[in-house]
């Protein structure tokens, strides 16, 4: 079968914040994944298969032909997730022609254990069975997947670079999927005439000559290629400037964004954004240039209605438990008071009517 040449990454016209946060990604896999949010054909899944002709090498443990454990290097993969998937697809399960040819259980690993060190796209990724999406979403948070059938149990490392993407019109995602992404990409379809009509003329070239058109490219994508692998190996030198750490913390207080994945996003893309400009330094300027990408969509109007509801309840309660003896004791004193006039009310008896009591009790 012919190999499937992909459209070159820099070929697609315009889209610098779709380009930039997958570079991003690449070069630092702790922002967190990235979600690319967009109608039809404006290029999101083009632009993720681009991804191949700039991937750094990687070391991964394979077997050799004798089944021992070997460390080799390699450019990274994409693994793209089917709709379809299947709970046991993604994170491993029996092998059923085993089971039924060999009469016995065999764990295989899923789609999680193969994009260990690679890329994980899931096209349509609101529309993915949520049992799935929760599955898939914890492993790219603890970098491992856990897999247990009966008394069997396998552990697989699974760290990859999380990439998804969606069209509103289908439906949008839980607020907890959303928030696990790093990155929110808005790939909006360009307005402009002569754009857009270059898009139509570079599609044209690349449908008639993949290989020449590719080629036009590659010295670029080459230096590409290359510029993320160095920034790679910088990237655990990068450290935040104190003055940039402060105003990063100071537009998420004052944006009121509740998860503090906002901040982790933030500051793991400022250094991305560093350490491909080869900076050891990450700086308001970087924080600037993806505040953007890691804020987008974190706001919640539910979660700030139902905070002020609490804190207006804690107000109550800390009103009522922290006021002094004396506020209750002027609570209390009415009832005192009712007390005593009902007491004064009752008329005392006299001298002459206590002999008059005495003497109907002799009698």
């Amino acid at each position: 079968m012919d190999e499937v040449l992909p459209f070159p990454f820099l070929a697609i016209v315009g889209q610098a914040e779709l380009k930039t946060a997958l570079v991003l990604a690449l070069i630092n896999p702790q922002v967190g994944g990235v979600l690319l949010i967009g109608p039809y054909g404006v290029g999101k899944t083009t632009a993720v298969r681009g991804l191949l002709d700039v991937m750094p090498l990687v070391e991964v443990e394979e077997t050799d032909d004798s089944g021992n454990p070997v460390k080799r290097r390699r450019p990274m993969r994409i693994i793209e997730l089917p709709l379809n998937a299947r709970m046991e697809d993604v994170v491993g399960g029996i092998n059923e022609r085993v089971a039924l040819e060999q009469q016995r259980v065999m764990l295989e690993e899923g789609v999680l254990a193969r994009a260990h060190r690679n890329v994980l796209y899931i096209d349509e990724v609101n529309l993915l069975d949520a049992r799935v999406v929760d599955a898939i979403l914890d492993a790219a948070a603890q970098g491992r997947t856990f897999v247990r059938r009966g008394p069997m149990t396998r552990l697989y490392p699974s760290q990859f670079v999380l990439i998804g993407s969606m069209n509103p019109q289908e439906g949008t995602l839980r607020p907890q999927i959303l928030d696990r992404f790093g990155l929110r990409v808005w790939v909006a379809p360009l307005m402009d005439r002569e754009q857009r009509l270059e898009i139509y003329r570079r599609a044209r070239r690349f449908r008639e000559n993949p290989e020449a058109f590719r080629a036009e490219y590659a010295e670029e994508t080459g230096r590409l290629k290359q510029e993320i692998a160095a920034a790679r190996e910088i990237l655990p030198q990068v450290t935040i400037d104190p003055a940039a750490e402060q105003f990063a913390i100071d537009c998420i207080q004052r944006l009121a964004i509740p998860s503090h994945r906002a901040e982790i996003a933030l500051f793991e893309a400022a250094r991305a954004r560093a350490a491909a400009d080869f900076r050891l330094t990450a700086t308001i300027d970087d924080i600037r240039s993806v505040a953007v990408l890691a804020l987008r969509q974190r706001r919640s109007v539910q979660i700030d209605e139902y905070a002020t509801a609490v804190a207006l309840e804690d107000a109550a309660i800390e009103r009522v438990i922290n006021s002094d003896g004396a506020v209750l004791s002027r609570r209390r004193s009415p009832r005192k008071r009712a007390s005593s006039r009902r007491a004064e009310s009752v008329t005392q008896p006299t001298p002459a009517d206590a002999a008059l009591l005495d003497r109907s009790s002799d009698t």
